[in-house]
């Protein structure tokens, strides 16, 4: 388990975090959530022994991290940490050898995650020349390659194609499924929505959420989604929401605690073409809890 725990950091005058919390477990994805300045990138810098907080703690499994322990973390910080003009083979080989593994162990994992993030053929490219896709890669596999058992990821997803952000997703949820925590930052809500089990909503330094996502879901105001056809104006007066109309088609999206009342009402008004409670996304979750 990766937890921080009652975290406070201020610098100057200005509170960056004021008593965050959060717990990773194994296998776990964990989508950290909030808006610029809101604490992400200075919790992570905390757990990575990058900041030293004011009060709190960053522990691995229950033990207070120290360096030692650092080490068996893989981090990508939210301003990358390449080598421009380093070859892609050199870069990782440099930074496996930096995590104290041996010259052949290093050129096994140069090996083995240049196919697993597809940088065949590019092993002897400068990094610079790279694609912005292919630099997040090189910088992916040098937090990968001592094999973490968690990984702390900020922004990885920042910037990169639709056909790239899926390559990575793949990456991470197999190493989830071989156990690893995974933490990482984004600003892509329906991403973190697609591919995490777990969600923790950060604002002006405050953790305002945390949970699996079908519980924030749950925990979520639920709207009720009524369409009607044929139906004369009139109908849905009395029931608090947005109603529109399209040619014949009347909807209406409600917030109700009386759903049968509604539905006696569009079936008397015309043929109701559905019925449902909507599932609330993410993104409406981080709109109702940050406000």
């Amino acid at each position: 388990m990766l937890e921080a725990k009652d975290l406070h950091k201020a610098f100057g005058e200005k509170v960056a975090l004021s008593g965050v919390s959060l717990k990773v477990a194994p296998g776990e994805i964990m989508g950290f959530v909030g808006a610029n300045g809101a604490g992400k990138t200075t919790t992570m810098r905390i757990i990575m022994g990058l900041l030293t907080p004011d009060l709190g703690t960053s522990s691995w499994n229950g033990a207070p991290l120290n360096l030692q322990q650092r080490r068996r973390l893989g981090y990508m910080p939210e301003e990358r940490g390449l080598y421009p003009k380093m070859k892609v083979a050199e870069q990782i080989t440099y930074f496996a050898r930096l995590r104290g593994l041996s010259a052949s162990d290093a050129a096994a994992a140069v090996s083995r995650l240049v196919g697993q993030l597809s940088l065949e053929g590019k092993e002897n490219t400068a990094v610079e020349a790279l694609s912005l896709g292919n630099q997040q890669r090189v910088q992916l596999a040098v937090a990968l390659v001592a094999d973490p058992v968690a990984l702390v990821l900020d922004e990885p997803f920042s910037g990169l194609d639709p056909i790239a952000v899926d390559s990575l997703v793949e990456v991470l949820q197999a190493r989830a499924a071989e156990g690893v925590a995974v933490l990482f930052s984004s600003h892509q809500l329906e991403l973190v929505e697609r591919i995490c089990d777990s969600v923790s909503i950060i604002s002006a330094g405050q953790m305002v959420t945390s949970g699996p996502v079908t519980q924030l879901r749950a925990q979520a105001e639920r709207k009720l989604k009524v369409v009607v056809r044929g139906a004369e104006n009139g109908w849905a007066q009395g029931f608090d929401g947005d109603f529109t109309t399209d040619a014949d088609v009347q909807t209406l999206i409600t917030v109700t605690a009386d759903d049968q009342a509604v539905l006696r009402s569009a079936l008397q008004a015309g043929r109701v073409e559905q019925f449902g409670w909507l599932q609330p996304s993410l993104a409406e979750i981080f709109r109702e809890v940050v406000a």
